[in-house]
C-alpha cells in the first residue's frame, strides 16, 4: 500500500428494516377480546389483521477512496448519508455487506461520548484500558498519563467511576485518550460540539498536531468552518455514496450551497412547524424591490421574514445568521435589536436591511430561527436560502483574487505632516 494507510474499495453497508402494516385501527378493548378469544380456542386459526415485511436498506454502496500517511481528512455530508456508518465499519465496530477495506496502522476512534470507556471504572482506570486496547504497555501508557490529564483537565475526578461524569468531562477525557496514546489513524465524529468553545479549539489544534506528527485523522462534522480549518481534503457523502472529494476549501463550499434554493424566495412547509409559531417564507429584494438571489457588491440586500404566531410570546427572539462559502458565520442579527420582543397572535413580515459595501463578494447562505432565549427552540431552518454578490467596481475590486477579509470597511482616516516646508 506504500504510504496509504486506508484503502476502501466498492464498501457497502446493508440494513434490513422490519415494517408491520395493519388494517384499520385496533383499540384497547379489541385486543384485550382478541387476546381472550385466544386463549379460550388455542387450535382455532385467526386470520392476522398484521402484515409483517421487511425492507432493505443501503447506509453506504460501493465506497471507494485512498487516504495517506499523514492526511487530515474531512467527512461531510447530510444526515443519513453514511457518514458514522463509514466510521463504525473503518473502526471495525460494524462488518461490511460488501466491498473491503484495508487499513495499516493502530486505529483509535472516537465515535460518540464516551466510546470504549467502562462505565463502572474510574478515569484513571478507563486511560489504562484504553491504552491496553491499543497495544500499548503499561510503561507507555504511564508515560503519557500526566499529559492526557493535564489535557482533560478532570484531575480532581481522576479516581471517580465515570459514569458520574458530566457529559463534558467525559468528552474532554475521550478524547484526551484518542489523541494521546499515539494511534497511528485518529478517527473523530464530531463529539466536539459537547465541548466548550475553548476546548474545541484545543481539540482541533491537537489534531492539527497529530497530522504534523505523520499520524492520519477522519474527521467528520456538520461544521464546515471546522473542517476547512483542520482538514486539507474532503469526503463529500449523499445517500450513501461518495458525491465529490477534493480540496477542503472547495468541497465545502459547494455543500453549502448545494440544495439551497437560490431563486430568492422560498415558501417554508408550515405542516412540519411548531402551531404555536412557524415561519412561512423568506425573500430577498434587490434595490429596485425584484426578488434576486444575486446582488451587486454596491447596492443593499432586504431580507423579508414572513412568519405566523398562534401564541402570545413576551420574549421570543427571532434570529438570522450569515455564513459565508467557507461555512463561517459572518454574522448574526437578532430581531430584539431593532423591535420589541413581545409577539401577539397573528401574521407578520419582518424586514431587515444589509448596506451595500458590506459584505465581500461570495456565495452566502442564511441560517433562520425563532427561539426564547435558554428555554427552547421554535423554528429553525439550515441554509434556507443563498445569495451571491459580485464585484460589480468597488475600491477593493483592482484586489480581486486577494483575501480582502469578510466584510468592507470605509473607516476615516487622517493625516499630518511631520515635514515642515523651509522657505528659502
Amino acid at each position: 500500500m506504500s504510504d496509504t494507510v486506508i484503502r476502501v474499495e466498492n464498501l457497502s453497508k446493508k440494513y434490513t428494516i422490519g415494517h408491520q402494516q395493519e388494517k384499520g385501527y385496533t383499540t384497547l378493548r379489541e385486543s384485550i377480546v382478541k387476546q381472550t378469544k385466544g386463549l379460550l380456542q388455542p387450535f382455532q386459526k385467526h386470520q392476522s389483521k398484521h402484515h409483517n415485511y421487511e425492507e432493505e436498506f443501503w447506509a453506504l454502496k460501493d465506497v471507494s477512496f485512498e487516504i495517506k500517511q499523514g492526511d487530515r481528512v474531512g467527512i461531510i455530508g447530510r444526515n443519513g448519508a453514511g457518514k458514522s456508518t463509514l466510521l463504525k465499519i473503518l473502526s471495525r465496530i460494524t462488518e461490511p455487506t460488501k466491498g473491503r477495506i484495508q487499513i495499516k496502522g493502530r486505529v483509535a476512534s472516537l465515535l460518540e461520548v464516551g466510546t470504549g470507556f467502562h462505565p463502572e471504572l474510574t478515569g484513571r482506570e478507563n486511560i489504562y484500558l484504553n491504552g491496553a486496547i491499543l497495544g500499548m504497555s503499561k510503561v507507555e501508557i504511564k508515560h503519557k498519563f500526566d499529559e492526557i490529564v493535564a489535557f482533560a483537565e478532570v484531575e480532581k475526578f481522576l479516581d471517580t467511576p465515570v459514569k458520574r461524569y458530566s457529559s463534558g468531562m467525559y468528552v474532554r477525557l475521550a478524547f484526551a485518550v484518542a489523541a494521546h496514546l499515539e494511534p497511528e489513524i485518529l478517527i473523530v465524529d464530531e463529539v466536539l460540539a459537547v465541548g466548550d468553545g475553548q476546548f474545541q479549539k484545543k481539540c482541533i489544534g491537537k489534531m492539527e498536531d497529530v497530522g504534523k506528527e505523520g499520524r492520519t485523522v477522519l474527521f467528520v462534522s456538520h461544521n464546515m468552518a471546522t473542517v476547512t480549518t483542520l482538514c486539507e481534503r474532503t469526503i463529500w457523502l449523499m445517500n450513501g455514496k461518495v458525491y465529490q472529494e477534493g480540496q477542503a476549501s472547495s468541497i465545502t463550499s459547494k455543500y453549502l450551497i448545494h440544495g439551497s434554493v437560490t431563486s430568492g424566495i422560498v415558501i417554508l412547509e408550515t405542516c412540519n412547524q411548531d402551531a404555536r409559531f412557524y415561519f412561512k417564507r423568506i425573500s430577498l429584494l434587490n434595490v429596485e424591490c425584484e426578488i434576486t438571489s444575486i446582488f451587486d457588491v454596491k447596492q443593499p440586500i432586504k431580507v423579508c421574514l414572513e412568519y405566523a404566531s398562534n401564541h402570545i410570546f413576551n420574549n421570543l427572539e427571532l434570529t438570522i445568521k450569515i455564513f459565508n462559502s467557507n461555512g463561517m458565520v459572518i454574522f448574526t442579527v437578532n430581531r430584539s435589536a431593532s423591535l420589541k420582543q413581545e409577539i401577539h397572535n397573528g401574521q407578520y413580515i419582518s424586514e431587515i436591511c444589509f448596506p451595500g459595501l458590506f459584505l465581500m463578494p461570495d456565495i452566502y447562505t442564511i441560517d433562520i430561527d425563532a427561539h426564547i432565549p435558554n428555554v427552547e427552540i421554535l423554528a429553525h431552518h439550515q441554509s434556507v436560502i443563498s445569495f451571491e454578490i459580485e464585484e460589480t467596481g468597488s475600491h477593493l475590486a483592482i484586489y480581486r483574487g486577494s483575501d480582502c477579509g469578510m466584510i468592507f470597511v470605509d473607516f476615516p482616516w487622517q493625516e499630518h505632516s511631520l515635514t515642515k516646508t523651509q522657505n528659502n
